[in-house]
């Protein structure tokens, strides 16, 4: 028996393909949300903008999904929510609501 010097050499001497794991076009929304932001087959941002409702006064203020500075309430100087390395944490009480 003659030994193959690498596997491409064994493949194309016996004429066997080695199947995808999965479907490069057609990937499922799970694995797209999961790979790096530039890897996806179409590019998109993981922040997003958000309505964070107040618990006291019940008014609504736009905050970043990473924002890094303490995020105060316009009207009643509560905080919202505060930086974390990488997204803002809301504070215990308050909604929030992705915008589009």
């Amino acid at each position: 028996v003659r030994e193959f010097q690498t596997f491409q050499h064994y493949f194309k001497r016996i004429n066997l393909r080695m199947p995808l794991t999965q479907d490069l076009l057609h990937p499922s929304a799970e694995s797209e949300k999961r790979s790096h932001k530039i890897k996806r087959l179409v590019q998109s941002p993981n922040s997003y903008f958000m309505d964070v409702k107040c618990p006291g006064c019940y008014k609504l203020t736009t905050v970043f999904s990473h924002a890094q500075t303490v995020v105060l309430c316009s009207a009643c100087s509560t905080i919202l929510c505060q930086s974390t390395g990488s997204k803002a944490r809301i504070t215990l009480g308050c909604s929030y609501r992705r915008k589009n």
